[in-house]
């Protein structure tokens, strides 16, 4: 009989280190962008934005804006750089604001800004057709006019 092998499994998922994120302006064309909506880009760190908790960086562009959305669950906006602004004001870098279950917003960043956003369940876009939001979530681009 032989022993167990007291080595323990490599984690499912790879360990994610995101250095100098104070200055994430300075390097943010070497992160990977994805369209996510006008004006607004996505690069996601876990999670598919459909079935679970993920965690993104968003990227405004100068009057990007998020249409409303429906939060099921904890979401966490950590503002790095910039501001942006939603119904309960603006928020600039270095203020966390943390939206919990129940609430909706909807977000315009006037300047630009880069977030990190971390939400426990996916939200529901408001006033979108089916499977809008499910393709915009993986990143997809929409039909654009």
């Amino acid at each position: 009989m032989t022993a167990p092998d007291p080595t323990p499994a490599p984690p499912a998922f790879p360990h994610i280190e995101l250095k100098d994120l104070f200055n994430i302006v300075q390097h943010e064309e070497n992160l990977p962008w994805q369209y996510f909506r006008d004006g607004v880009d996505i690069v996601r760190l876990y999670g598919d934005g459909i079935t679970g908790p993920t965690a993104a960086l968003i990227r405004f562009r100068r009057e990007g804006r998020v249409p409303t959305h429906y939060h099921d669950g904890w979401e966490h906006i950590f503002v790095l750089a910039g501001s942006q602004r939603d119904q309960s004001g603006t928020i600039h870098a270095g203020t966390l604001r943390i939206h919990p279950p129940g609430t909706h917003h909807s977000v315009v960043s006037e300047a630009g800004c880069i977030v990190l956003a971390i939400y426990e369940k996916p939200v529901k876009f408001l006033g979108e057709k089916a499977g809008g939001a499910a393709a915009v979530a993986k990143g997809e681009s929409e039909e654009r006019e």
